[in-house]
């Protein structure tokens, strides 16, 4: 059998080795840097055939291990999907349904997993979102508080602004706006371990009387115009399509005239939606993301448009996201005892997939994240953003 892959496999060069239970092994090209341990002989006829769920599969159910770096591995399962056409997807994934109930499900799967784990690979203030790198050598702890200052200087924060932060997570903006800044911030997440943690952090910092978290779904904002200035980091990505323009009209409606909001997002490679990654999407919608879309740039700038926002400044983000995905990989492999004591087998093995899998996929120009900067202009059309971008960099 491992002669007949090595035959199929001859043209690929794989710096890959397989071995079978029984010892058997073969090299699949020249200096094989991943080892790719086969538990279960009858995934040998899946190989025949390969999409990155499949084989992400095998591995989270143990029926294949790996040795060797796990961005490797990612590389070697693409090059053996790409080549043998394996999971390709041309048509765009069905729209997912967006309750609350369902939203509240989800986002608890996801963030309420640990916050201990969390912590092992998170930068100490647990900012979980792309960092933002000045230059090469910044480290992850770094990255993240040029982040969270590129993000207040973007919203042109002042001393006593109002500042929603629609999914502030462990808090880490809410903190540095506050403090920094001196905003007074409302953070609102659907995650209660999340806002357990995050309160404490605020409690401990001095920051209470500044900083206000609860768990609420943006749905249930109520009044109007009462922000200054409103921040949505790694959220709209829960949305859903067809929830983009309530979403973005509560954020228009809580938005005093003149205000700014910033929403920081991933969003798709493809306007019409298309999976890209030959199964890696649907990987991540079972196993990490449940009903998460990606809206393409173009679709959440003309929902903003459509709800009286103004878009004034866009960034992208997909390089440095490559960056940050690759450090919270490496971190956890350097804690994988302690995390597979937190979250099993199991989940750490769902989420050495995951992370090394995005950080190769933004390499890759698979999906890419953006900052999308929009001000409500008043009656008259006005707004006080200044005329350039220089104070940003002053």
């Amino acid at each position: 059998m491992l002669s007949q892959l090595a035959g199929a496999f001859a043209n690929l060069d794989l710096p890959l080795r397989v071995t079978l239970p029984d010892g058997e092994s073969v090299d699949l090209g020249r200096a094989p840097r991943v080892v790719l341990h086969i538990r279960d002989p009858s995934l040998l006829a899946a190989l025949q055939s390969p999409s990155l769920d499949t084989l992400g599969e095998a591995y989270i159910e143990e029926r294949l291990d790996l040795e060797g770096s796990m961005h490797d591995a990612i590389a070697v399962a693409d090059r053996l999907s790409r080549a043998l056409g394996g999971g390709a997807e041309t048509l765009a994934a069905p729209r997912e349904p967006h309750d609350r109930q369902t939203d509240a499900a989800a986002v608890a799967y996801h963030y309420d997993l640990s916050n201990s784990f969390y912590a092992l690979w998170l930068d100490p203030e647990m900012v979980y979102s792309c960092g933002y790198f000045r230059h090469a050598e910044d480290s992850l702890a770094r990255a993240q508080v040029q982040k969270l200052d590129h993000l207040c200087r973007k919203l042109r924060l002042h001393r006593g602004d109002r500042l929603l932060d629609v999914g502030c997570g462990w808090g880490g903006l809410a903190r540095h706006a506050a403090r920094e800044y001196g905003a007074q911030v409302h953070g609102i997440t659907l995650s209660e371990q999340q806002l357990q943690l995050a309160r404490q952090r605020v409690t401990a910092q001095g920051l209470a009387a500044r900083v206000t978290l609860e768990l609420r779904d943006y749905r249930d904002l109520t009044g109007s115009e009462n922000y200054d200035k409103i921040v949505s980091v790694g959220m709209f990505e829960h949305v859903g399509h067809a929830n983009l323009d309530s979403y973005f009209g509560m954020l228009a409606q809580q938005l005093r005239p003149g205000g700014l909001v910033l929403n920081h997002g991933i969003t798709a490679r493809h306007l019409d939606g298309r999976p890209v990654g030959r199964g890696a999407g649907r990987f991540i919608g079972s196993h990490v993301f449940p009903h998460g879309e990606l809206p393409h740039l173009a679709m959440a700038i003309a929902s903003m448009s459509e709800q009286g926002l103004e878009v004034v400044d866009v960034e992208g983000l997909r390089p440095h996201y490559a960056r940050t995905l690759a450090l919270w990989s490496r971190n956890l492999d350097e804690h994988l005892e302690q995390a597979r004591a937190m979250v099993g087998e199991r989940s750490l093995r769902i989420w050495r997939l995951y992370l090394a899998g995005c950080a190769y996929g933004f390499t890759r120009h698979w999906m890419n994240i953006h900052q999308i900067l929009a001000v409500k202009p008043r009656d008259d059309g006005s707004h006080n953003l200044p005329l350039t971008r220089a104070d940003l960099y002053s």
